[in-house]
């Protein structure tokens, strides 16, 4: 391991590198200051109002106003803006005299969080554009303040975000993309140091020196590598609860003992697909494969009750989609480690799979001839 430079990529520098990226690409928690246009045709003291509230929104920044929406438009499809607010002429004599004014606003959603978060501030500002007009309509009428409020808005909504009430993309994207990455680069690793063997044609070697036992060699081979994945994986774990304080109501417990499960079942699902494909080619190729659905398959990013049935069906083989249930639900929201026993179960048989294909390891280093 020390003379080969792989190791040391793959099993520090890399997963080092993941981690600062990632959580400091989102410190922020939420993308600001996102640039927006307005096209304000109408010119009049509310819709500069309007404009005015637009701009105070954390998530977006007026850059620009424009003559006309074609200049919006062309300006949104060059990427200069994610969006702009469009007042047609006449909107606000509209507006006194209750007959409904069209206030248009464009978003683009080729950059889906823009777009979204875009979208609802420019709902906002439209939104409390309104209720303020309609307000000042309805005050000139003689109407009551409680009166106002109750035709304004008849249901209040109490919305509580539970468990990320931040709304932090960090707490939200790196508690997942960050394990799958480790949970990839351990797959890899793995497959790699058994196929090099072949590759090096020291394989025979390499089980002599374990008597000829496939579980002697395969321990001897990845106990180093464990004991350096723990301290990276648990490195990772000590940074986001301890230093970034991410929640974590579920306690410490559980946290420790996801942290045991997910390198052994990563490990184990490295050696189990060189053991079906022994192969330095095609078993790390199959394990990237598998690692990089892996984060469509997790659930973090869509549901996985909502795909098709054979795809949650697929979603039982990816260990990541494992470790997201149990994270999801007995650190972030503090269920019983009974409420996921099936998912704890699923990882343990990662971990001892294999146990499933040393024999046929051991017979591949014995009889298997590299071929470039």
């Amino acid at each position: 391991m020390k003379s080969n430079p792989v190791y040391l990529l793959s099993l520090i520098v890399f997963p080092v590198f993941v981690m600062i990226f990632f959580t400091s690409l989102m410190s922020e928690g939420q993308p600001q200051s996102m640039p927006v246009g307005i096209v304000d045709l109408d010119n009049t003291s509310t819709t500069r109002k309007i404009t005015r509230t637009l701009d105070s929104f954390q998530n977006t920044e007026i850059v620009r106003q424009y003559p006309d929406f074609n200049s919006a438009r062309q300006a949104m499809q060059r990427d200069e803006i994610y969006g702009f607010m469009y007042f047609p002429k006449g909107c606000t004599d509209k507006l006194i005299s209750s007959r409904q004014p069209d206030i248009s606003f464009y978003y683009s959603y080729t950059s889906l969080t823009a777009g979204a978060l875009s979208f609802k501030d420019f709902k906002t500002a439209a939104t409390l554009g309104n209720a303020a007009m309609g307000s000042a309509v309805m005050k000139a009428k003689g109407l009551t303040d409680d009166q106002i409020k109750t035709f304004l808005q008849p249901i209040v909504v109490d919305f509580h975000s539970l468990g990320n009430p931040w709304i932090n993309y960090n707490i939200y994207l790196s508690t997942a993309v960050i394990p799958g990455c480790l949970f990839l680069l351990i797959f890899l690793i793995s497959a790699y140091s058994i196929g090099t063997e072949l590759k090096n044609n020291t394989s025979k070697e390499w089980m002599d020196m374990a008597g000829g036992s496939g579980l002697i060699a395969m321990t001897g081979k990845f106990m180093p590598q464990f004991f350096i994945n723990m301290a990276v994986f648990g490195g990772y774990l000590f940074y986001i609860f301890n230093i970034l304080e991410f929640p974590h109501p579920g306690g410490t417990w559980p946290i420790i003992i996801l942290w045991l499960l997910s390198v052994v079942a990563a490990q184990g699902f490295g050696i189990l697909m060189f053991g079906i494909y022994p192969s330095l080619r095609m078993s790390m190729s199959v394990c990237s494969l598998l690692g990089v659905l892996s984060f469509s398959m997790a659930g973090f990013a869509y549901p996985v009750f909502s795909m098709d049935t054979g795809l949650q069906c697929l979603a039982v083989i990816f260990p990541l989609r494992h470790y997201f249930i149990i994270y999801d639900v007995c650190i972030l929201n503090a269920f019983p480690l009974s409420y996921v026993w099936l998912n704890f179960l699923i990882m343990t048989v990662f971990a001892l799979a294999p146990l499933l294909v040393i024999n046929k390891i051991r017979k591949a280093m014995y009889e298997y001839v590299y071929i470039s």
